[in-house]
């Protein structure tokens, strides 16, 4: 069915869950009929969640992880190792680790990776709390956890440099997850045998 054969609103909706990522036409469609289907209570309730979310979601201070208040959950947590920073490049990646409950660090989240084909440098990128953080805070630690992409191993070898003067052990997450890996869809097994095997730049 083309979008020009939907009613008005209806081709609206589909047109914005299109913009959702990987979210297709059909899958669009799909959804929008589903919708179409619930109890308006049901449509209320997502699009109030929505709503809340975008209201009051919003970044933490120290490691920019999503967060309610000022501090996420995981830093106002005072039985994690604050001496131990794991950094990764988006939020969503911290899933990955806490499903393992091997890693009992803390976080730090860039909110991408450099690249500058898409003309992403270190200034867009939230590496400048995390050198203050290093200056108000005692850290032993820091592993980089970011995607073995070009990407991912870039932002890496650039922080590696960046850190290595402060007097802080840098490290890498090991082997087991293959080149090219987004970090997101990386298993526990694996990624368990990457914290455990990582080594120090």
């Amino acid at each position: 069915m083309a979008a020009g054969d939907l009613a008005a609103p209806m081709a609206r909706l589909v047109d914005e869950l299109k913009r959702l990522p990987g979210v297709g036409a059909k899958s669009a469609q799909r959804l929008a009929f589903h919708l179409l289907g619930v109890e308006r209570a049901k449509a209320e309730e997502l699009a109030h969640a929505i709503l809340a979310m975008r209201e009051r979601v919003r970044l933490c201070e120290r490691c920019n992880n999503i967060a309610e208040g000022e501090l996420c959950p995981i830093c106002s947590d005072p039985n994690r190792d604050h001496g131990l920073v794991c950094v990764l490049e988006q939020p969503n990646n911290i899933m990955v680790l806490e499903r393992t409950r091997a890693y009992t660090g803390v976080y730090h989240i860039l909110h991408g990776a450099l690249s500058p084909l898409r003309s992403v440098g270190p200034e867009d990128l939230k590496i400048k709390n995390l050198i203050e953080r290093m200056r108000d805070n005692p850290i032993r630690e820091i592993i980089l956890a970011t995607s073995p992409t070009t990407e991912g191993q870039a932002t890496s070898a650039y922080l590696s440099r960046l850190l290595k003067p402060l007097d802080v052990k840098v490290s890498r997450i090991g082997l087991g997850i293959p080149i090219g890996t987004e970090l997101e869809f990386i298993d526990e097994a694996t990624m368990i045998e990457s914290i455990e095997g990582r080594r120090e730049l």
